[in-house]
């Protein structure tokens, strides 16, 4: 069961990175270097956050990326549904096409309810929370905390 993606995680790094650098453009390399996040994998994340007006770009030798959207409005389960679909923690077959065990099926409701509490624990989850949360255990031990 994978309930985030190595596009989520990564676009997750990104956006962090960019936040951390408030009202300042950085490069995509940069980002790649710092967090260990393949640079044309990145780019392609990239592209996909100015499609949805989370980030801008700008070319030329003090160009890059920054932060369109305040972070706090930027949620994990936003995120989510950009890169991955819808929460999902099951790839049970009634997803995808009509189940033949669908009417019978006793995981099928607990596996709903189960999806809607994730997306609503998600939903709470913003890149500026995350980022507080870093800078908070940077503070008590600035070796412990990273962003990856």
């Amino acid at each position: 069961m994978k309930v985030l993606t190595k596009n989520t995680d990564y676009a997750i790094r990104a956006l962090l990175a960019l936040a951390a650098r408030k009202g300042s453009y950085l490069s995509a390399k940069s980002i790649a270097t710092e967090h260990d996040i393949p640079y044309q994998f990145l780019r392609r994340l990239l592209q996909e956050m100015i499609r949805h007006n989370l980030i801008v770009s700008k070319e030329g030798v003090q160009g890059g990326f920054m932060m369109q959207k305040d972070p706090d409005e930027i949620t994990v389960t936003q995120l989510i549904e950009i890169f991955q679909g819808k929460v999902q923690v099951s790839e049970c077959m009634f997803r995808k096409q009509i189940c033949g065990n669908r009417a019978n099926c006793v995981l099928r409701h607990e596996i709903m309810r189960i999806e809607s509490v994730v997306q609503s624990e998600f939903e709470k989850v913003t890149i500026g929370k995350l980022l507080r949360d870093l800078e908070a255990a940077n503070k008590v031990n600035p070796t412990a905390a990273t962003i990856s």
